[in-house]
């Protein structure tokens, strides 16, 4: 289970550059490169004191073997006392022999015959003198070393003394693969501790940053980060991102509250601004061309202005929790119907209206809803052909009535579909300015349909058109049958 759930927090997107990861990743290569050390020197040490050990052996066989050379001479050439020597200093794991140019001269009697081949093999594995190494030949293990001999002072070749640690080697061997299989254990081990040890040392920046993502703007000034049983460094970290929060929330505040007031101080001015320019429009038969273009524009504008600044009013009333919505139960069928109805009327367009076979109820503020199905609408109008049909469809998903609202107009940018929705954002100014769009319409339609708690998405291609769907709570029968007998 531990290492599952490693490997899918390892396949996580950017979780090799997380601090968790590296922290992980670096202790854990510190501790198998110590580890490693450690049992890299211990079993080459252990295999050093075994050498030692039958070196210490090999060296007195060598330093006595000239002198019991000596004693079996007995007045004879020094080469008659080597073969009884050898068989006086032999063993069953001890095995000497000597060469002279290349050539045997003497040897212990176990290397006689079917055995030759490993004599051979020690004597061109031995190559520096007073060097005792350990060599394998076939199955059996054997520490070799060679000396210079000589007798009487007399150079009669070298010396190889050999000794059998077969049950020794083998019994250091399987040493070395338990400490290498206990290692193996013990990285083991130690990853798992590391990683759980990071993880829970790491939990108040995972907590700490889980209480800022979930800060709305609404919130920020009652977003608490309790971390007392976190380190100091994690405690200071939170108290400055509070002191922070604390200063973005006075300025969100200010910000709303200007706002606020411009849009509600600017409004009524502009209104009379309007009124006037209207006025003088109906009632000024002797202005000329241009002036009355002037005064239309001028009027257009105004209103325009005046249109902003409604949806900037209603914006800051939402962000401070001041726009207030008459929930109530709605006929979905019967409300497109009356929409495509007026919106036909005062557009002179195309408007198909396709209601659901059943008459669908949803829960929602009815006026309210009406604004944000008009604003998407005078979208669609807008950003399409005037030969083209504004579409609206209804149908029912579950427990939510889906509404959705389709042109085959210029469609929408991939890149640009996520931001729509943003205050102020126009993914086309040009095409924007010469419709009339303050980018403030599809931010209300969001802020409407969320205060009423439904969903609003976009689907779209550039060059065929988009489709708006609004997701509201539908109304089941019983409920319909109690708000009834309510009312």
């Amino acid at each position: 289970m531990f290492w599952t759930h490693l490997l899918r927090q390892w396949q996580q997107p950017n979780h090799h550059n997380s601090l968790r990861s590296r922290l992980t990743l670096g202790m854990v290569l510190v501790s198998v490169l110590s580890l490693g050390s450690v049992t890299l020197w211990t079993g080459r040490k252990m295999q050093a004191i075994l050498v030692d050990t039958y070196k210490k052996n090999i060296e007195y066989v060598s330093e006595r073997f000239p002198s019991v050379v000596e004693h079996y001479a007995k007045g004879e050439t020094a080469r008659s006392g080597l073969q009884p020597a050898i068989e006086s200093m032999s063993a069953d794991n001890i095995l000497l022999w000597v060469t002279e140019s290349g050539q045997v001269l003497e040897a212990s009697a176990v290397l006689q015959g079917h055995t030759d081949n490993l004599r051979q093999k020690l004597t061109q594995s031995v190559e520096q003198p007073g060097l005792a190494q350990v060599f394998q030949v076939g199955e059996r293990y054997y520490v070799a070393c060679q000396e210079p001999l000589q007798v009487k002072g007399l150079d009669m070749g070298s010396l190889y003394v050999a000794q059998d640690i077969t049950p020794h080697q083998t019994m250091l061997i399987a040493m070395t693969r338990s400490l290498n299989f206990a290692s193996f254990l013990a990285l083991v081990a130690m990853s798992i501790a590391i990683a759980i040890y990071v993880r829970r040392s790491l939990q108040p920046l995972q907590r700490l940053s889980n209480i800022t993502h979930k800060i709305s703007p609404e919130a920020l000034k009652e977003a608490q980060m309790d971390l007392e049983k976190a380190p100091t460094e994690v405690r200071d970290i939170a108290q400055t991102c509070e002191k922070m929060l604390l200063h973005l929330a006075n300025s969100w505040e200010n910000q709303r509250q200007f706002v606020s007031n411009v849009s509600h101080e600017l409004r009524t001015p502009l209104t009379i601004i309007r009124g006037y320019l209207q006025s003088t429009l109906r009632r000024g038969q002797n202005l000329s061309e241009p002036q009355r273009e002037a005064l239309e524009i001028a009027s257009t504008e105004a209103e325009r202005t005046i249109s902003m600044l409604q949806d900037l009013l209603d914006l800051a009333r939402a962000d401070s929790g001041y726009l207030h919505f008459y929930v109530e139960t709605i006929s979905l069928n019967d409300l497109l119907k009356e929409l495509a109805s007026m919106a036909k009327q005062y557009s002179q367009r195309e408007i198909w209206c396709s209601p659901a076979a059943t008459d669908i109820v949803a829960t929602g503020d009815r006026n309210r809803l009406k604004q944000v199905l008009l604003n998407l609408i005078n979208n669609a109008i807008a950003y399409s052909d005037p030969d083209q049909p504004i579409t609206l469809q209804l149908e029912s998903n579950q427990n939510s009535a889906l509404i959705h609202v389709c042109d085959r107009g210029v469609g929408i940018p991939l890149d640009q579909q996520a931001r729509i929705f943003d205050r102020f954002y126009r993914g086309d100014e040009a095409r924007s300015r010469s419709t009339g769009g303050t980018g403030l319409g599809l931010s209300i339609v969001k802020t409407l349909v969320e205060g009423m708690g439904g969903t609003v998405s976009v689907r779209s291609t550039p060059g065929k058109g988009s489709t708006f769907s609004i997701s509201l709570p539908t109304v089941t029968a019983p409920e319909q049958q109690k708000a009834i007998e309510v009312s």
